[in-house]
């Protein structure tokens, strides 16, 4: 048995037994890594549709027969299994592809391992002339493996650094720089290194080529959090460390700040980066206020963020068990969860099993179905709700929303640079397009009877994103919930006008406190 192995990162290359193979067929090389991907059979139809888009059908399935027929030719052995209507990579070849042994390590927890494996984007300078799906798939494909390679690298360098092995941590935190040199969280991350690593004259170095970058490309100077590391009195081992806890078999990512009788667990919404939140101003001063009322822990729950991803949908019932997994691990007693739009059904099904341990219910800007029926009238048809998820996809990277989530930012170049990186840091087209399919799906109205814990709904009359009567449902369906109705069209909870919004959240964790003692 011949064992085969394919590299996907960069231009494709084939192993035959640890001698490389030159295949001169553009849309064979395609074709293998295309299959190898897929470890399962797939439709003729569906191959054919990729790799000659412009033909009729029966030309299409008559020109890939004959190209399997000149792989095999050219790689001197049958390497196919087939039948009338589909194609595979046979079960009796050995074939492996880089990017699933990048991933296994990923999984496994080898973060050194993985980012040896990953030599350069998937499929880089490798295209196919006119076969616009095949290029669609490679794109969704190269993000979703370049989110994952950020992903093992901050876990790198937080290890590395948190195990004193400043020297390295400083190498993969430059690795990031490369990636993504508009973030300052990635930025930071470098800087800090080396100040641990006691190389300040480079770290100021860095400090200065970030302030460039920043100045010249994006307009907006540094954050305060980026120039205090440059300060000679700062101490960057002390800055809030990013902490990890394992519960069914996943990693998830939270942090804690403050300290108070109640603890405020913030869950923000469809996307989440535990660093990256505080990065923008506004975002850090609200939960900063809420530091004040409580003890704050903020996670990024599986597949999103930092914590790991999983290949699947972080559907209601896994969030509420990663809910679950970090109030223990952040020894937690009674928490007021507060659960901001696509998030909101999660925090509604953990106060619903968890009760005793739920003081109170926050929900802003939140809708209890994903999409529109007869008896929900308040959200998108699904129709809409999936082309409003091809836009959002297909422009991944950039500040793709913004105009809708937070109006009153949309003008804003820093504002929009970190929502992009927002974006590319929390997860990939691929990755969050599974998850919007899962929240169109969602429904916990039969929970919301359901809820015995004190419950503010909290909706701006005006929100781009969640029409105002989703919000008024939900609190006529909640006994005893309070509806505040606040001004503004921002979706954001930290966008506009914050006064407000802290105002009703002090009362109400206020009238909380009294309960209590």
């Amino acid at each position: 048995m011949t064992a085969f192995s394919l590299a996907a990162f960069g231009f494709p290359e084939i192993h035959a037994d640890g001698r490389p193979i030159k295949l001169a067929l553009r849309k064979g090389l395609a074709l293998l890594v295309y299959l190898a991907e897929a470890r399962v059979a797939v439709s003729r139809d569906v191959i054919a549709t990729l790799l000659w888009p412009e033909t009729d059908r029966e030309t299409g399935l008559a020109r890939l027969r004959r190209l399997l027929h000149r792989v095999e030719q050219a790689l001197g052995q049958p390497v196919f299994e087939t039948d009338r209507t589909s194609v595979r990579w046979s079960p009796s070849v050995d074939a492996t592809i880089d990017t699933q042994l990048f991933e296994r390590a990923c999984d496994g927890g080898d973060f050194d391992g993985a980012c040896a494996i990953y030599r350069g984007d998937f499929l880089a300078g490798f295209a196919l002339d006119d076969c616009l799906e095949f290029s669609d798939w490679a794109f969704f494909r190269r993000e979703a493996l370049r989110g994952r390679l950020m992903h093992a690298l901050e876990r790198l360098v937080q290890d590395r650094n948190a195990a004193g092995d400043h020297f390295a941590g400083t190498a993969h935190a430059g690795r990031l720089v490369e990636l993504d040199p508009f973030s300052e969280v990635y930025g930071r991350h470098l800087i800090r290194s080396l100040l641990l690593a006691g190389d300040r004259s480079a770290a100021e170095r860095h400090h200065s080529a970030l302030t460039r970058r920043l100045r010249d490309e994006l307009g907006v100077a540094p954050e305060a959090e980026t120039e205090a590391l440059m300060s000679p009195a700062a101490a960057p081992h002390a800055a809030p460390m990013t902490r990890y806890v394992k519960g069914a078999g996943v990693h998830l990512a939270f942090q804690t700040y403050g300290s108070g009788p109640l603890d405020i667990l913030v869950m923000p919404g469809f996307v989440s980066h535990v660093e990256r939140v505080w990065e923008h101003p506004a975002s850090r001063n609200f939960l900063a206020s809420l530091t004040k009322l409580g003890r704050l822990i903020v996670l990024d729950r599986r597949g999103i963020g930092l914590s790991d991803r999983v290949g699947s949908a972080p559907g209601i019932d896994a969030t509420a068990q990663d809910i679950a997994t970090v109030l223990r691990a952040a020894e937690s007693r009674r928490v007021v969860l507060f659960g901001a739009s696509e998030c909101g059904p999660a925090c509604i099904k953990f106060a619903v099993d968890e009760p005793r341990r739920v003081a109170g219910l926050i929900l802003f800007g939140a809708l209890a179905k994903g999409c529109w029926s007869q008896d929900y009238p308040h959200a998108l048809r699904a129709g809409q709700y999936d082309a409003w998820s091809r836009h959002l996809v297909a422009q991944w990277g950039g500040p793709v929303g913004i105009e809708t989530f937070a109006p009153s930012l949309a003008h804003d170049p820093q504002a929009r640079a970190w929502w992009a990186g927002l974006l590319r840091a929390a997860s990939s087209p691929g990755g969050i397009s599974v998850v919007l399919e899962a929240f169109r799906d969602a429904d916990v109205r039969h929970l919301l009877a359901q809820i015995a814990v004190p419950t503010l709904v909290l909706h701006r009359k005006d929100d781009k994103a969640v029409r105002i009567a989703a919000g008024r449902d939900i609190a006529s369906r909640i006994e005893g919930a309070e509806f505040v109705e606040l001004d503004g069209s921002d979706h954001w909870f930290f966008a506009g006008d914050q006064a407000p919004v802290l105002a009703a959240i002090a009362r109400f964790m206020e009238g909380l406190a009294r309960r209590i003692s």
